[in-house]
């Protein structure tokens, strides 16, 4: 299977590519408005992943085109970017592909940081309300450390929540989570519950920033 991630150069996008490129034989491919920094990129994340014995092909090109090439598309954009990134890669997803969100409305003031959704109710429901109709969206991997990610020998043994109204979409973004080591996916229900799901991320970087120790915590459901 071939992985996009839009905006791959970031540092969530950047933490996924890295553990499913260690831990997985998919094809990687990361997605850049600059092509050049999304080969540069790939290229670095390829090397990292060799070190750990790993034979995986990582490849980047511009965002369109880097969609057109997979069949899940991660969108590791800011949420205020999600809508228009959606509307410049359409034209390059198929029926059947999968769009991924794990970005979360967020506002920050001197209390902290706080929940902040979109009028649509969520960024995941924003980014099924722009998708093409043939085009199901999973929000997935929202509540994730990108540091804790990409620090490849650090275990990650902590849980993403997914949420999707298309059930098949909603079992492969679980298959591709559970094939990163140390990461496993929960179902928490439809779009209509991921206001909820992304709101928890507030509270998590609230407890990171005020406890040193916990820089790049997680959550495990038992």
């Amino acid at each position: 299977m071939r992985i996009a991630l839009i905006g791959g150069t970031g540092a969530i996008g950047a933490g996924l590519a890295l553990r499913w490129a260690k831990d997985t034989d998919h094809e990687i491919v990361i997605g850049s408005r600059d092509p050049e920094r999304a080969r540069e990129a790939a290229a670095d994340y390829q090397q990292t992943a060799s070190e750990y014995g790993s034979a995986a092909k990582v490849t980047g090109f511009e965002n369109a085109m880097a969609a057109d090439r997979a069949d899940v598309i991660i969108l590791a954009v800011p949420p205020y970017h999600i809508a228009a990134t959606i509307e410049a890669i359409a034209d390059s997803l198929a029926a059947g592909d999968i769009l991924v969100s794990p970005a979360a409305g967020l506002r920050r003031d001197e209390e902290g940081f706080h929940s902040r959704p979109p009028s649509a109710g969520s960024v995941t429901q924003l980014a099924a309300d722009v998708a093409p109709a043939a085009v199901p969206v999973v929000g997935a991997f929202h509540n994730l450390a990108a540091g804790r990610l990409a620090a490849l020998d650090t275990p990650l043994e902590v849980d993403t929540l997914v949420v999707g109204d298309d059930d098949e979409a909603v079992r492969t973004t679980m298959a591709l989570a559970a094939e990163i080591d140390g990461l496993r996916p929960v179902y928490a229900g439809g779009i209509g519950v991921a206001a909820e799901i992304e709101g928890l991320t507030a509270v998590l970087i609230n407890i990171a920033e005020s406890n040193a120790e916990m820089a790049d915590l997680g959550v495990r459901f038992r």
